[in-house]
């Protein structure tokens, strides 16, 4: 790397000789070994050494990637920006990527440097912006995002501050895009910022928590993956992308603060998986022939519905228009006590599903909030007697005693048949379960797919991650105890709660 300031090795050299003053050996070292020491620097400390001496005046504007953490004044991220856009390309190349973590950013000042941001990057851009009190969605204060010519790829997370879209660029070589915590305001739409005509090159697209979507009209040649979640205020969605592999809609229609009668037009020819978990209406909302489907995702199924609440109703419409995929996953969840409190004497409703897809892979998440699941798993496994693997999920908190144990003679456990009753899941395979706590509805649970699946091979059981080596001793007895011994067996325990490892229990 060419050395800065015109300084020569001799130069150099005398610095660390000394003659009478301090030694400055560190100024001596090549470029390339100061870069990787102010590399880990963030990037106003690495600018502040420019007062070092002539050597370090401009060597810091040679870093590609530059880092502004949480502590970062706003008005230093425009100062450095600045500083750097001063230069000449030979003394600043473009920037590679550009971290920026604010704790309390105003519209103002990231419209004082993100303009020149857009510049200078031709990277990864990442913004991250804590949330303010004062931010609203009345638009007040909007700052527009400007065109990011040259960058690859954008994450922003703004806060709730209110964006406007820019009016016209392209951003060119842009593949992957994801907007969160951000109000929407302006003429500029974002189905039309994120077009083809304006994102020839998106790959991936995320928008969560966003508000004030309204008409979201995607045409895109180059989509592979769009994510849609949280963001109420969705009106229409209308979405036209050839070469899209994977759509997720999630909570965006069917938000609690603005419910809003779907209403979509979804052309994806190619798609292979699909997690619409959303309001669904088969007269507004329209799928296109999707003959590469591989994957469905639905919405959650509450067992005990009270009277007047509809929400199964949407979960219901969109597993009978679907004949045959690979893989479903579904969510069966029980409504918390206090809820249940407030709604009303619950019922179980399982037989309101009557019709599930063909499918070889089911994935089941059961939250069951202290109930007894048994029953209506065994309702959905009825169903689904062609599947060649299963996966169990059991959500709950980290907190096993904060999960209450169901009333005497609760609904949950009736019908009681699917204790004696015989199923047989003659294609079955391969069994994994995540999160196991050891309670007796869950060895109840397991007892019976031992005696369902006639052709099991492998069971593959992570326990809940309180479980201790002692207890997964125990509970690796018992669950051996319902085994056959052409069953291959594999547990799992987590250490510190996050690392989950091979546990192999004693003899």
């Amino acid at each position: 790397m060419e050395h800065l300031e015109g300084e020569t090795a001799a130069e150099r050299a005398k610095l660390c000789a000394g003659g009478g003053g301090s030694e400055d050996c560190l100024s001596a070292l090549p470029d390339d070994v100061l870069l990787h020491i102010l590399g880990d620097l963030c990037a106003s400390a690495a600018a502040r050494t420019s007062v070092l001496s002539r050597r370090w005046r401009r060597l810091w504007a040679l870093l590609p990637d530059l880092d502004f953490f949480l502590d970062a004044n706003p008005d230093s991220v425009r100062g450095a920006l600045a500083a750097l856009e001063a230069m000449s390309d030979n003394e600043a190349p473009p920037l590679r990527n550009l971290d920026v973590f604010h704790s309390n950013a105003s519209p103002d000042s990231l419209a004082a440097w993100l303009p020149i941001a857009a510049r200078r990057l031709a990277g990864f851009l990442f913004v991250h912006v804590a949330p303010r009190n004062d931010a609203g969605e009345d638009g007040r204060g909007a700052f527009e995002l400007p065109c990011f010519e040259r960058a690859t790829e954008m994450t922003l997370g703004l806060g709730f501050l209110s964006l406007t879209l820019p009016p016209s660029g392209v951003f060119a070589r842009l593949t992957d895009l994801s907007l969160d915590d951000l109000y929407l305001h302006g003429p500029c739409g974002i189905g039309e910022a994120v077009s083809s005509p304006r994102c020839p090159s998106l790959q991936r697209l995320k928008v969560a928590n966003a508000q004030g979507l309204g008409n979201f009209a995607i045409h895109s040649e180059s989509l592979l993956k769009i994510k849609l979640e949280k963001s109420c205020g969705l009106q229409q969605l209308t979405i036209v992308a050839p070469a899209l592999k994977e759509l997720t809609v999630f909570y965006c229609f069917a938000h609690d603060s603005n419910p809003s009668q779907p209403v979509a037009d979804i052309a994806v020819p190619q798609l292979v998986s699909l997690q619409w978990r959303d309001a669904y209406d088969p007269s507004s909302v329209q799928f296109g022939e999707m003959a590469q489907l591989e994957l469905l995702g639905a919405t959650f199924f509450l067992v005990d519905e009270a009277d007047g609440y509809e929400h199964n109703r949407d979960c219901v419409r969109l597993l009978r228009h679907f004949e045959d995929v690979s893989t479903l996953s579904l969510e069966l969840a029980y409504m918390p006590q206090d809820i249940e409190e407030d709604l009303g004497e619950p019922h179980y409703v399982m037989e309101d599903m009557t019709r599930l897809p063909y499918v070889t892979f089911l994935s089941l998440l059961i939250t069951a909030n202290g109930h007894s699941f048994g029953a209506s798993s065994f309702h959905v496994l009825r169903m689904c007697t062609s599947i060649r693997k299963l996966m169990l999920i059991f959500s709950s908190s980290l907190d096993l005693e904060a999960e209450p144990a169901c009333a005497s003679g609760c609904f949950c456990d009736h019908p009681p048949n699917w204790k004696t009753e015989e199923l047989v899941l003659k294609r079955l395979q391969e069994v994994e379960i995540s999160y196991l706590k050891g309670t007796e509805h869950d060895f109840a649970l397991v007892k019976r797919l031992f005696s369902w699946a006639t052709a099991l091979k492998t069971m593959t059981i992570s326990f809940h991650r309180s479980i201790t080596e002692s207890m997964a001793k125990e509970f690796c007895q018992t669950i051996l105890g319902f085994s056959k011994p052409d069953i291959c067996l594999k547990f799992y325990v987590y250490q510190r709660f996050y690392k989950k490892v091979l546990y192999v229990p004693e003899d």
